[in-house]
């Protein structure tokens, strides 16, 4: 004689085979709420590219910030050179006959965009727009910054921009989302930059 199948007895006199699992409509409901905070979040998660863009502004103003204060505070000369072949950024201290040495300031010694950011062109006063292939030299003097320059990053295939804007004088750096082209009206008095979000380093 074969043995019958086991029934146990559930809460409430209910019964049944003994095996326990989620319903398909339980199952379909949880699919939907994790569909739905997908949505919610995932475009709302910087991507690497673009936060690596943004962090390299971020720390190119900081630095040329910072480059204006020292030339103020300790009376030199200082030239920052970036170059547009190699990606590389030097500074160095300009001396009396003219000559340049190197800086023994550790936080200037190693200058570099993150992986994948790099500089797409720098507009100045004096040199215009220096492009692919060239080189822009700036200059910081005991009165800080000596002209008023704009320096676009990018990043990626479809290159997203970030614009990091230095005025002389006041020394202010600001950071804009995009592509942002030479002044824009009362930019100097903090107004917001049409299209993009501004920071400013101080």
């Amino acid at each position: 004689m074969a043995d019958s199948p086991k029934i146990r007895f559930l809460p409430g006199g209910k019964y049944g085979s003994g095996r326990a699992g989620f319903t398909l409509i339980e199952l379909t409901v949880v699919i939907v709420i994790l569909s739905v905070v997908a949505l919610l979040v995932i475009p709302r998660l910087p991507i690497a590219s673009e936060r690596d863009l943004r962090t390299s502004a971020r720390t190119l103003a900081a630095t040329l910030r910072y480059l204006g204060n020292l030339a103020i505070a300790d009376k030199n000369r200082y030239r920052l050179r970036i170059s547009l072949i190699d990606r590389d950024m030097t500074v160095t201290r300009v001396i009396q006959d003219g000559d340049e040495v190197a800086v023994t300031d550790a936080m200037l010694k190693r200058l570099s965009l993150r992986e994948g950011v790099e500089v797409a062109d720098v507009v100045t006063s004096r040199l215009g727009t220096v492009s692919a292939g060239g080189e822009a030299v700036l200059n910081f003097t005991p009165l800080g910054a000596e002209e008023f320059t704009v320096i676009h990053l990018k990043s990626g295939e479809k290159p997203v921009y970030y614009t990091v804007a230095l005025y002389p004088g006041s020394g202010r750096v600001s950071v804009l989302e995009g592509y942002q082209e030479g002044t824009l009206p009362g930019d100097d008095e903090g107004e917001k930059a049409p299209g993009g979000e501004r920071e400013t380093v101080r």
